[in-house]
């Protein structure tokens, strides 16, 4: 059996060891990761060392910790402020503080150092403790906990937790100075054949260049030594290429699709009024979904309605049906709440604002970020993707609006696809697809779909049929990456997105 040189070292240095990490014996032999993990392998593949791998929970100081540290802690500051102010003026005081100051009052109120009064109608701030100048000179328990964590480039949670309290950990990740995340931790442990051999003594391994370089080449030095058996087999240290987040991966894959099947992008802004969020898409303006529980809205901000005649359409449409032979809402429509501003809810109103210039025959799809008041769990968020299109054709069909979707589907990997009759305000045949997912035994709803209302298209001079849908991405990315909370798409897990398989991005 060949011993080689890093790998004899290797074993010399787990004599005493035992048992080891990859970083440490890297350390002590002088030599990078990426060598001391081959020697460890080819080691085990003889049978004399063991490799065996642990994920713990490092903490590290950020950027905003060392500040803290540096010019110290926004509320100790506030209270020096105090101090030295000749004002009680809690905005002049604020402003001595400067950015963090809002920062630095919450938390001195929540220490109870400091109390809001008001007097003469302006806000003024006074210390709440007796010695403010002892205060400042002892260090609170986050400052010991910063200072510990500073001192090292990571420090294990373990050892953390048997230092603090939970609450002054808990504080300090809340305030985003020291951050927490998984780290693989390889162990390197010597096996008793091994030892064994350790305890005899290595013979010398026989003598040869391990690898080529053009010094060895041009020197002609190799015809004289030759070069070391060279195990093909063997497997080498992992590396991580660059690569996008997932999410970006497969939706750019998504817009692929949609091209292929000969569709425009469109894209909209992400604060919208609610004309084109609502009123436009004959969404009733007493709607429970336009509620705050369900809808962000931008408090005093508001939105610019479009060209009068639109809105008068829109207004007629909503009031008595206008031209379009129903009887509308029938109620009073008030151009205030149209104007007012929300974060939007749906790709819908980019839709939306496409009829205004489109002609038939046309096919359009748009990708962005919505937002909506959900309760979040393993596949609900209040902030996520969705996928908007419409078909605008003379001769378009319901038949037509179920194959661009199950075309769309069985392209992303799905093949069981489903449609439930749902309802929706302003689509008339409507359904909610749903792909079956085998790992859950369920079907899993993926948005809605119909075709446009004439209370729709009419304001806008369309009399033909439009065909709409809107889907969640999050849902189907997270099935086809085998994801089991939907949640995890936005932790920053680098460990997840480095050991993703890129063949299944690439795949989709």
């Amino acid at each position: 059996m060949e011993i080689r040189g890093i790998e004899r070292k290797l074993l010399y240095e787990l004599k005493s060891l035992k048992v080891a990490e990859l970083e440490q014996l890297s350390k002590a032999l002088n030599e990078d990761i990426a060598s001391v993990m081959r020697a460890s392998k080819e080691l085990e593949n003889k049978g004399l060392v063991k490799l065996r791998e642990e994920w713990k929970r490092v903490i590290t100081t950020t950027e905003k910790g060392r500040k803290a540290l540096e010019e110290g802690f926004p509320e100790k500051l506030l209270v020096l402020g105090i101090l030295k102010s000749e004002t009680n003026e809690l905005e002049k005081i604020l402003n001595l503080v400067g950015r963090e100051a809002n920062i630095a009052l919450g938390w001195a109120i929540r220490r109870g150092w400091v109390k809001i009064e008001e007097r003469n109608g302006k806000k003024t701030v006074a210390l709440s403790v007796e010695d403010p100048r002892k205060l400042l000179d002892e260090e609170t328990e986050e400052e010991k906990l910063l200072k510990f964590v500073s001192k090292s480039e990571e420090v294990s949670l373990d050892d953390i937790k048997s230092k603090t309290s939970e609450t002054a950990l808990n504080n300090l990740k809340l305030r985003g100075l020291i951050s927490e995340y998984k780290k693989r931790i390889w162990y390197v442990e010597i096996t008793e054949e091994g030892q064994k051999l350790v305890e005899r003594g290595i013979p010398e391994s026989e003598k040869g260049l391990s690898e080529i370089t053009p010094h060895v080449i041009k020197s002609g030095v190799w015809k004289k030594i030759g070069f070391k058996k060279y195990k093909v087999e063997a497997s080498g240290p992992k590396i991580y290429p660059g690569k996008r987040h997932p999410l970006r991966e497969i939706i750019d894959k998504i817009r692929r699709i949609f091209l292929e099947m000969g569709f425009k992008e469109a894209r909209g802004p992400i604060v919208e009024s609610s004309f084109w969020c609502f009123d436009a898409l004959f969404q009733p303006q007493d709607h429970p979904a336009r509620e705050l529980a369900d809808t962000f809205y931008l408090k005093g901000l508001e939105s610019k309605l479009p060209e009068r005649d639109l809105v008068e359409k829109v207004k007629k449409t909503h009031e008595n049906g206008w031209i379009t032979g129903s009887r509308g809402w029938r109620y009073e429509w008030k151009e205030e709440i149209a104007k007012k501003s929300v974060l939007r809810t749906h790709t819908t109103a980019v839709s939306a604002r496409y009829l205004q210039k489109v002609s038939p025959p046309s096919k359009v799809f748009s990708i962005g970020k919505v937002y909506r008041n959900e309760k979040t769990d393993w596949r609900r968020l209040h902030e996520f993707f969705q996928v908007e299109g419409i078909v605008v054709d003379e001769e378009a069909t319901f038949r037509d609006l179920l194959g661009y979707l199950s075309t769309f589907f069985r392209k992303l990997g799905f093949e069981k696809i489903r449609f439930r009759p749902a309802y929706f305000p302003y689509t008339e045949i409507s359904v909610e697809p749903e792909v079956y997912v085998e790992e859950r035994d369920t079907w899993l709803e993926l948005g809605g779909a119909g075709i446009f209302r004439p209370e729709v298209t009419e304001p806008f001079g369309i009399d033909c049929p439009v065909l709409a849908w809107g889907l969640g991405l999050e849902r189907p990315i997270m099935l086809i990456l085998g994801m089991r909370d939907i949640r995890d798409f936005y932790k920053n897990d680098l460990n997840w997105i480095r050991e993703l398989p890129y063949r299944i991005l690439r795949g989709v």
